[in-house]
């Protein structure tokens, strides 16, 4: 099991509560993140007023100066009539990750970068979620699927020269 599971007592009210810490290290996390793609077709969009029209659903929300940013699946923005340009498939990373983990999202970035592969990336709590271009979502799994096998194979006490993060590489770089 990755991370660490503890239990509190609240003074206020006695109830136990379990607090989930996430992984922290890079190779544990890589090797781990089991990329999930969820189905549909995601597209972001903005409501300037800030209010999510009623009948949406937002899978992530991300309140700006200039409106509230809102990902949601395609057939709710067009039943909103929310404009969007861009269409995206979703994919969850399952591994969990710790809000302050250093290194995995710049090595997920990195290997799809070198695949060509654009990524947004939004954190939650217990997961880190991608946002690739919906034509390019399987890719963007074989990819990540490949990069966990690649950071899978090294030995715990293997020495890592020093370079990109943890050094870890997306499939076809150089090394």
């Amino acid at each position: 099991m990755s991370g660490t599971a503890r239990r509190t007592r609240s003074r206020m009210n006695r109830r136990s509560v379990v607090i989930m810490t996430g992984e922290r290290d890079l190779r544990t996390l890589l090797s781990g993140m089991r990329p999930e793609l969820n189905a549909g077709r995601y597209v972001f969009t903005t409501v300037p007023d800030g209010v999510a029209p009623t009948g949406v659903a937002p899978v992530v929300t991300v309140a700006e100066r200039e409106g509230l940013t809102l990902v949601l699946p395609e057939e709710e923005a067009v039943a909103a009539g929310l404009a969007y340009d861009y269409v995206a498939a979703w994919i969850t990373l399952r591994v969990h990750s710790a809000l302050d983990a250093v290194g995995l999202t710049a090595a997920v970035a990195l290997a799809l970068t070198d695949a060509g592969v654009s990524c947004n990336v939004v954190a939650g709590y217990h997961h880190d979620h991608l946002f690739v271009p919906h034509g390019r979502g399987t890719e963007a799994v074989d990819v990540l699927e490949a990069l966990a096998a690649e950071s899978g194979q090294d030995a715990p006490d293997t020495p890592r020269p020093a370079g990109r993060p943890s050094d870890v590489r997306g499939p076809g770089s150089a090394t």
